[in-house]
């Protein structure tokens, strides 16, 4: 192993983190679910300051981590509608989104060209509010009382950036799409 694996090895650590995550979820021992969670969210601190800061990237490594953050976040999302902690409305929300950005990128990639694209600042808001939204969710179980309105506030954070940011991909590639069919 090299130094240069260090950041996939930590995503690789993240995907593992799932499924305890989701035991302790379903199981209701929010405690040690927010502590798994938090350890999840700031590997995924951890191994994109790596590979940012020492060059430490790969093509696996563009594909694992965010792999390891949807599969961590929506497993998560999953288990707080089964068990009545957030609103369906918005799960779908976020589901729709993913699939549309998803499906939206291989299409680019086998349609139009490579598809080498950064998540632009408005989606890494909208995973940095589903975390918070995330951890406010788990804490308000038993481990930390925070007031409904904060919890709130957050989930149309949510909901809001989820929809920026699906509009933002779907308009940006659009127009490099277009724009490149235009060139042919």
């Amino acid at each position: 192993m090299t130094r240069q694996d260090i950041p996939n090895v930590i995503s690789g650590i993240r995907v593992l983190l799932v499924a305890p995550v989701i035991y302790f979820l379903l199981h209701k021992n929010y405690h040690v679910a927010l502590g798994l969670f938090i350890v999840a969210g700031l590997s995924d601190a951890l191994d994109g300051f790596l590979a940012k800061r020492y060059d430490w990237t790969s093509q696996l490594g563009s594909f694992l981590d965010p792999l390891a953050d949807k599969l961590l976040l929506v497993s998560c999302f999953s288990v707080c509608v089964l068990t009545g902690l957030m609103p369906i409305w918005l799960f779908v929300l976020i589901l729709l989104r993913d699939l549309i950005v998803a499906f939206g990128a291989l299409a680019y990639h086998f349609v139009v060209e490579e598809f080498n694209g950064t998540p632009p600042f408005s989606s890494k808001l909208n995973t940095t509010f589903q975390i918070v939204y995330l951890v406010m969710l788990i804490s308000s179980e038993g481990v930390v009382a925070i007031p409904t309105s904060w919890i709130e506030f957050v989930l149309y954070a949510v909901a809001a950036t989820t929809t920026i940011s699906g509009l933002e991909y779907i308009w940006v590639w659009g127009f490099k799409a277009w724009d490149n069919q235009l060139k042919r």
